[in-house]
C-alpha cells in the first residue's frame, strides 16, 4: 500500500497538534505528581541534586531513631540516680537517728531498715535500663555510643557506671547491727561519699543528655532544610501548571480547527468530480 501523502499545511498543523498533546500530557503529569521534575530527562541537574539532598535527609532521619533511643537511655539512668539519691538520703536519716540513741535494740532496728534501703538501691540500679542498656549497672551492660552525623565521624560515648552498693557507691551493710558508734560513723562516711558520687554523675548525665538533645534538634532542623531544598528544585507550582493546562487545551482546540481548515483545500478537489 502506497504512503498517504499529506499537504504541507495539513502536516504542519498535525505536527503542532501532536506537540500540544505531548505538552498537555506532561503538564497533567506535573499536576498529578506535584513535581515539575519527575525524572532526569526533565532536568538532570535539579533531579540528581534533589536526590542527593533527599538521600542525606533520609540518612539523618535514620540517626534520629538512635538519638531518641540514646536520649531515653540517658533519661532512664538519670531517673535512676534521682531515686537512688532519695534512698541514700533516707539512709542518712536512719544513720542520724542511730547516732542520737545508745539503745542497741533501736539501733538494731534502724540497721535492719538501713540494709533494706541498700537492697532497694541495688534493685533500682538494676531497673534503670532502657532497650537493653543500663548505664547504672556496668557489670551487666556496656557503654552507650551515639552517632551524631551520617558519616559517623561525630559521636559521643556515655560511660556506664556501677551504682550498686557493692560497686562505685561502696556502701556496706550495717556492721554489727550498729552496736558501736564507729559502725554508725563508717556508714555515715560511706553515704556522704555515695551522695557526692551520685550528684557528680547526675551532672555528667545531664551534660550528655543536653548534648544529645541539642544534636537531635539540630538534626531535625537540618532534615527540614534538606527537604525544603529538594522540594524547591523539583516541586511544581500547581497554579502555574493549571494555567498552562488551560492554555494548552485552548491551543489544542485551535490546532484542531486549523487542521480542519487545512484539510479543506484537499477536499476542494473532490468538488471537481461532483
Amino acid at each position: 500500500m502506497a504512503d498517504i501523502v499529506l499537504t504541507a499545511g495539513v502536516r504542519s498543523n498535525l505536527l503542532q497538534l501532536q506537540k500540544t498533546s505531548d505538552l498537555i500530557t506532561n503538564t497533567q503529569t506535573k499536576l498529578a505528581t506535584g513535581k515539575r521534575v519527575n525524572s532526569a530527562l526533565d532536568n538532570p541537574i535539579n533531579f540528581f541534586t534533589a536526590a542527593g539532598l533527599s538521600n542525606r535527609a533520609s540518612d539523618l532521619g535514620n540517626l534520629l531513631d538512635s538519638m531518641s533511643t540514646a536520649f531515653n537511655t540517658i533519661q532512664a539512668a538519670n531517673n535512676g540516680i534521682t531515686s537512688i539519691t532519695k534512698l541514700v538520703q533516707s539512709a542518712q536519716a536512719l544513720v542520724s537517728q542511730a547516732q542520737q540513741t545508745s539503745d542497741t535494740t533501736i539501733r538494731a532496728g534502724l540497721a535492719t531498715q538501713f540494709n533494706a534501703i541498700l537492697a532497694q538501691v541495688d534493685q533500682l540500679a538494676g531497673d534503670s535500663g532502657f532497650n537493653g542498656i543500663n548505664l547504672l549497672d556496668s557489670s551487666n551492660s556496656a557503654d552507650l555510643t551515639v552517632t551524631l552525623n551520617e558519616s559517623g565521624s561525630s559521636s559521643v560515648t556515655i560511660s556506664a557506671v556501677d551504682f550498686t552498693t557493692g560497686g562505685t557507691l561502696a556502701v556496706n551493710n550495717s556492721a554489727n547491727n550498729w552496736a558501736g558508734d564507729s559502725d554508725i560513723a563508717a556508714a555515715s562516711t560511706d553515704l556522704t561519699a555515695a551522695l557526692t558520687t551520685l550528684r557528680s554523675q547526675a551532672q555528667a548525665f545531664g551534660s550528655n543528655l543536653s548534648t544529645v538533645q541539642i544534636r537531635q534538634d539540630f538534626t531535625k532542623a537540618m532534615i527540614n532544610t534538606l527537604q525544603t531544598g529538594s522540594d524547591a528544585l523539583t516541586l511544581a507550582d500547581s497554579n502555574e501548571e493549571g494555567a498552562n493546562l488551560l492554555a494548552l487545551q485552548t491551543r489544542q482546540q485551535l490546532s484542531t480547527t486549523a487542521l480542519s481548515l487545512a484539510s479543506q483545500a484537499s477536499q476542494a478537489v473532490l468538488r471537481l468530480f461532483g
